[in-house]
Formats: structure tokens, sequence, C-alpha cells
């Protein structure tokens, strides 16, 4: 008895010198005497309170109780109850990864149900192997679509008939194959058809949609070839419930969560959910949380594409909050506001060489319309956006149109002209940004200098601005469109620190904009928390939110920094639980 009465009074003792230590460099612990952890982790920690490192934590029912030095941890131990994690020495502790924006439900839906191509596979290879065997598989399987992606712009002809040659090898099969950003689309004959875009004797139908080009032959005929708005909408007419059903929605999920899991990726925005055009992606993950399955935070986003009828597709995204709850959040809409600017349709100043501009999907009063009906609805707006034209068109729409509380975001984001950062802070106007993006090796380089407008040709993708000027920036990939770069977390902070990724084919990409490393970790954690809402809760070690956090091999805050890429996470943890293990 005395004993114990002991122990209880050192623990005690133990817990107020804590306390002090703790709050003296800006966090709190939850001690109490007869508190016991469920989980004690020592090691480096970076917890993303600023700049902070800590030595040690506690976890009690998935949630921090204690953040601070490795003494007052200890007080949180008892024999036989608590799991103790030694990882002094071995890499680095931090909080799991956010990737803001990426396609993980279409990548794997590709893998699942079409045709993935290599961005190194030419037109020859396309034509006589890769679409021959997509329409084999097709007719085995009663498939009533061909669905893929994969090829490069760079490697295929603009100026051939590809549906004459998609329907040598098969005409009886809608065909839609997009390209490797997903900005373009080649059909074949039978689904242009459908798609109105060709009358039924062979004439032209339908030869523009707003926001997208359609490429026509000599004769004035749609040759097949699809870009921006207009692969969308012909995408649309493919049979896309049987081409993505729940069960292949459910499927995939496992997958997905895998992948995430195993990269260090915690937190998660779909950015494009309605992809094929229904709910069944929300269902799937409806039914793996309620299964108590899913070990990861998801966010969604409902599509609004330039040729869908407004109203009704804000009525549709609306909809989908029947399937929130603690692990899914789905509260954005997601528009195009222009391409790509390395394909010549992003919405630029000044314009491409030759005069040449881009495709703006919205006016302006559109933008600021949408988003005041969004936001009203309590939905955020996620606007793909590359030109710097176009980040001042959607950042007036957001002041115009839109609450700052709703954290209205811009995606991707290859330019910004000087005066938009201030009114992007003033209005807390987000973005989330491609950083894998922010290199280039020196054929490219060579190559964009040729065909982007003056003051782009050798700069793209601004980070330390947006930190500079006060704005939240956070990182996504895009997978399963990577250009060549790599998804997981540390490949994209080597690139932002470095501004190289295979640093033998090129010299850094605008230095002036590279990030340091606890910039970069801050982008790929808290600030992927702060734009899904979730900071209160996830995206930081602090007292009171849950324990996600990863257990990393190499210590990417002080290794040389041409091996940050090689980390990887040894485990992953989720609400205190071990979800993950190499």
């Amino acid at each position: 008895m005395k004993q114990t009465v002991r122990k209880c009074i050192t623990k005690m003792l133990l817990c107020v010198a804590v306390v002090s230590v703790v709050v003296g460099i800006g966090m709190f612990t939850g001690c109490k005497s007869n508190s016991s952890a469920d989980l004690v982790v020592y090691g480096k920690i970076f917890t993303a309170e600023g700049n902070q490192i800590a030595e040690a934590f506690a976890v009690k029912d998935g949630k921090y109780v204690y953040v601070g030095d490795k003494a007052g941890a200890e007080a949180f131990v008892e024999e036989g109850k608590t799991e103790v994690v030694d990882y002094t020495g071995k890499g680095l502790v931090m909080p799991g990864c956010g990737n803001g924006h990426a396609h993980y439900s279409l990548g794997y839906a590709i893998q699942t149900v079409g045709t993935v191509m290599d961005r190194a596979d030419g037109l020859d290879k396309f034509l006589k192997e890769i679409i021959p065997a997509a329409v084999k598989k097709a007719k085995d399987t009663g498939a009533k679509a061909i669905f893929g992606s994969g090829w490069d712009m760079m490697k295929f002809p603009k100026n051939l008939s590809y549906r004459k040659q998609l329907d040598a090898i098969c005409s009886d099969i809608p065909i839609y194959i997009a390209d490797e950003e997903g900005h373009k689309g080649l059909a074949n004959t039978i689904l242009l058809k459908k798609a109105g875009l060709i009358k039924e004797d062979g004439t032209a139908g339908k030869t523009e949609v707003r926001g997208g080009e359609i490429i026509l032959d000599t004769d004035g005929i749609p040759t097949g070839y699809v870009k921006e708005q207009a692969g969308t909408y012909v995408r649309s007419f493919l049979d896309n419930e049987d081409l993505f059903s729940v069960d292949i929605a459910k499927g995939n999920m496992a997958k997905i969560q895998e992948q995430l899991l195993s990269e260090g990726y915690t937190m998660y925005l779909d950015g494009y959910t309605s992809y094929f055009f229904n709910d069944n992606f929300y269902k799937a993950a409806q039914q793996m949380d309620k299964a108590g399955d899913m070990h990861f935070v998801l966010g969604t986003a409902w599509e609004l594409d330039s040729w869908m009828d407004v109203d009704k597709t804000l009525e549709k995204a609306s909809a989908t909050k029947k399937y929130e709850s603690s692990h899914i959040k789905t509260n954005w809409l997601k528009l195009f506001m222009d391409g790509t600017v390395e394909s010549g349709t992003g919405f630029v100043d000044p314009l491409y060489p030759g005069g040449k501009q881009g495709i703006p999907n919205w006016s302006e009063e559109e933008l600021t319309d949408i988003t005041r009906k969004a936001n009203a609805k309590g939905i955020t707006m996620h606007v793909h956006v590359m030109g710097n034209k176009g980040v001042t068109r959607i950042v007036n729409a957001y002041i115009n149109g839109g609450k700052d509380e709703m954290r209205n975001t811009l995606v991707h984001v290859y330019g910004v002209s000087e005066p938009d950062y201030k009114r992007m802070a003033d209005h807390n106007i987000y973005v989330t940004s491609g950083m894998l993006w922010h290199h280039a090796d020196n054929e490219l380089q060579a190559e964009l200098m040729q065909i982007l407008p003056e003051g782009m040709k050798d700069k793209g993708y601004p980070m330390k601005s947006f930190f500079d000027n006060g704005v939240n920036f956070s990182s996504h990939s895009d997978f399963p469109a990577l250009s060549g770069s790599p998804d997981d977390p540390f490949g994209i902070m080597e690139i932002v620190v470095t501004g190289v990724y295979q640093p033998e084919k090129a010299k850094p990409w605008w230095p002036e904009e590279l990030l340091t490393r606890e910039q970069a970790l801050t982008a790929l954690t808290i600030n992927v928390a702060k734009q899904m809402f979730i900071e209160n809760e996830r995206g930081s070690v602090s007292v009171g939110k849950y324990a996600d956090f990863l257990l990393v091999d190499k210590d990417v805050m002080t290794c040389p920094v041409n091996e940050i890429h090689t980390a990887k996470p040894v485990a992953t943890y989720f609400e205190g639980k071990k979800v993950f293990e190499q």
C-alpha cells in the first residue's frame, strides 16, 4: 500500500513538473495522476506546430494526451498496459501527410476497368498492341465500353484522324482514351456519334463544346481528338454505370488505402469524385467506413463542367452530404478554369507566341455567381487553374461572391500575377499546388523556352511566395497525372527543396521559389488539414488531436538533401493504431 501511494505521489509531482516544461515550449499536456497511455513514442518528433521538435508523446483512446520531453512521457507508461516505441536515432517521427488533390479513385478505376499506358509508349505501340489488347479484353468480358489513359501529347501528332485509326481496330464498342494529364482524349466514331459530334450519316454534328476544343479534319469532321471540357463531354456518353459500379469502387477502395498508407498519407482530397458521372465512389467509401475499415480521412469533390447545368449540378453536389462522417468530408465543388500552361490551354497574360490564348471555361460573372451559390450551400470552391490570368479571374470571383471562411481554393497554379498574392491572403483564399511539378529536365526546359509566354518560360509553380504572403499553401500529387514525378511525400519534398528530381538530367527550376525543409513538411501536413477543415482534429502532433503519425526511416530534416527522396514510412499510424508496416 505504501509503495502504491509513493508511486502515485511521484507520478503527480512528475506531472506537475512536466506541465511546466511543456507549457514553456508552447505545448500543453492533459496529464493526470491516474492516467496511463495506450502508446508512448520516443524519438525526434516534428510536430508541425510551427517548427517545434518534441522528444516524446503519449496516446490514449486514439488521441494525443501528452507532447513534450521524454521524462514527461514516462509518467504515462504503465507496465503491462502501455506499448512503448523507442524510435530515438532511427529517423523522424512526424504527422501523417496529406494529399490536397489527387485522383486515386480514377487511377485505380483505370487499372481495374481500363487500359493503362506508359507515357513512354508511342503511337505505333498504341495502335498495334495496346488498343488491340484492350478490345480483346472488352469482347472477352462483354464490356460495353473501352476506357483508358496514359498517352503523351508530345508523342502523338495532333493532325491525325484518330477515330479512323481506332475504327480500324474496333468500330462497334465505344472507345475513349485520355492522355496522361487527363486533359485530352481520343475517341472512335461510335462514341462521337453517341455524343452528337458526328451525325449518323457521317457528317459533322456538334463541333463546339464550351470550354473545350474539338479537332476537325480538312473536311470539318471531328478527328476524335478532343481537349479539355470537350473531352469530359464526350466521355459522359460512355456507359459509366456499367464501367464503374459500386462493387468495382469498393474493390478499389482497399487498393487506394493501401497505397496512401504505404506512402505516408492519412488525409486525401479526391479531385474528381464524380469522374464517372455517378456517386458510386461515395457509396463505396461510406460502406468501407461503416465497416470500420477506413484508416484515412477522405475528402470528395463533385465536378461542374462548363457544359453542365449549374443549378442541377450544385444540387447533386449538395446531396453528397448524406455520405459524410468523421472520415468522409464531402463539401467541395470542382471546376476547371482553364487547361494547362505547358499544353497551350492555360489562360495567360501575356499571350502565347503567335498571339494564341488558352481556354478560359468561365466568365468572371459566372464564377462569381457559382461561388456565391456554392458557399451559401456550405460547399467550398476547388478550382483547377494554371494560367496567371485565370488566377486573377478566380480571385476576383472569390472576393466578390464568396465567404472568406469557406477557404475557397485554387488548384495547381502554374503562375500568379504579383498583386494576387496579397489578395489571396487578405480573403483567406487557399492554394493546393502540384509541388512535384516544380522541376523540369534539360530537354523539357529547352522545349518550354520555345512554346511558353514571356515570363513563364523558366518559371512555373511558385511556392515560397505563398508562404511569404501568408497564403495557406498545401501539397498535392494529382495522381495518376504525375508527369514523370514521384507521388510519395518525400520524393515531392526533395523536389521542393532542390528544384530538381533527377539532378543528372536538369538544373534547378526557379530556385527563388524553393522551400525550406520545415516549410515543405508544413505544406505536406498541417496545411492540408487546414484545407480540409480538420486542423483541430489532425495534421499535427498536438494534445487533443487524433494520433495520425509516421515513423520515417530517415531524418528528412537533416539527411543529405539528395537522399530525401529515398525516405519512406516504416510504419503509419491512424488514430493511434498501426495501420501499415513495411
